[in-house]
């Protein structure tokens, strides 16, 4: 034990160094997100975020938004617990059997004006998963959706695009 002990206190980690952002870029893109959803909506754009049977890959992601390099929440996004409260719906995964319903109720119990994201390939077309035989498909088979932001997983610096185009695009037709 001392020297498994020993080895970690000497040994690098095994770890992929984090990817090379420009700060600048990412504080522009997600100033601009947080302008744009004020000026839409009145107020900060509230996400409620729906694991439909995902492996959890996109999920990391979207946690990366909240950490300290993104830091999302001083823009004014911010994820929200219940559905009443939110203005976006992003899901992810592919929309399995069990979680069909609860999806339903999600989307019912989300006030109007709303938008549905779909998030991944799985949440596409049900990706890997496609074809299972306990897996309903994409989230577009179940409820409507208004963008889907493409990746397996995609980077939380293309979640940002995708919400703010999902925004100008909402923003244009007003």
């Amino acid at each position: 034990m001392r020297d498994l002990l020993f080895q970690g206190l000497f040994r690098r980690p095994h770890t992929e160094p984090a990817p090379a952002l420009d700060p600048v870029a990412v504080e522009q893109l997600a100033t601009s997100l947080g302008e744009l959803a004020r000026q839409r909506l009145g107020r900060s754009l509230s996400i409620r975020e729906v694991d439909a049977g995902s492996c959890n890959g996109c999920e990391l992601e979207i946690h990366a938004l909240s950490n300290a390099y993104y830091d999302v929440e001083r823009f004014g996004i911010r994820f929200v617990a219940s559905p009443r409260h939110a203005d976006v719906l992003l899901v992810t995964g592919p929309v399995t059997k069990n979680m069909r319903d609860a999806l339903k109720a999600t989307y019912e119990a989300t006030p109007s004006p709303k938008w549905v994201v779909a998030l991944g390939d799985c949440a596409r077309d049900g990706g890997c998963f496609a074809g299972s035989y306990a897996v309903e498909g994409g989230v577009a088979a179940v409820i409507p959706v208004d963008l889907h932001i493409p990746g397996c997983p995609p980077p939380p610096l293309q979640i940002l695009q995708g919400l703010l185009a999902l925004l100008a695009r909402a923003d244009a037709k007003a």
